[in-house]
């Protein structure tokens, strides 16, 4: 079993740094992806791990955009995390914002799925439901393809996301959909008792 802070602690640490509702509601949303995904690919042992790591990857960003994956280092020691805790963290930030590469599949996962999970949520909000439960594949690719959809959200980071993977396109999104399906009721709950 990988070392982890305890979910308390680790919560506690994200609200200290991130009080916007939309960052708190993205950090549970990869939270609950990344433990679906733990799950799925029979990693359930370190399920809380990869949910933890999913949880704080965005420790830092609300206050220091421009130091994002640098400053999360010394905020993540706050809470005794591991080196190899804060290496899987940073990682998600290769290519954009710092150099450390994306080298376990847990950290490749998180790279491929946290543009990914911004994407689907920006689509399911369009949706009449206002929810993924109900979104298709098809659905999705079309939102992917429009480049003024979600501008903020990287197709190039998706797609080298699911290359890294050697996953095809369509079975991140399909993979991805499903993992936030999974959390979704429970991630809207705690958002609304912020």
């Amino acid at each position: 079993m990988k070392a982890c802070p305890d979910r308390e602690a680790a919560l506690a640490l994200l609200k200290k740094y991130n009080t916007e509702p939309f960052h708190i509601q993205h950090a549970l949303t990869v939270e609950g992806t990344m433990r679906w995904y733990a799950n799925e690919l029979g990693h359930g042992e370190d399920a809380d791990f990869w949910a933890t790591v999913g949880l704080l990857h965005d420790v830092d960003f609300e206050k220091w955009p421009e130091e994002h994956c640098k400053k999360a280092p010394e905020l993540l020691a706050e809470i005794g995390c591991s080196d190899e805790f804060i290496h899987a963290v940073c990682s998600h930030g290769f290519g954009l914002c710092c150099d450390v590469e994306p080298t376990h599949e847990m950290e490749k996962i998180l790279f491929a799925a946290d543009e990914l999970t911004g994407l689907i949520g920006a689509a399911a909000r369009m949706r009449p439901s206002k929810s993924c439960q109900d979104m298709e594949v098809s659905s999705l690719k079309k939102k992917f393809k429009d480049k003024k959809f979600a501008a903020g959200c990287s197709r190039d980071v998706i797609r080298e996301g699911a290359e890294r993977l050697g996953w095809t396109l369509e079975e991140l999104m399909e993979k991805t959909i499903l993992a936030m399906r999974s959390c979704e009721e429970e991630v809207n709950a705690a958002v609304e008792a912020l």
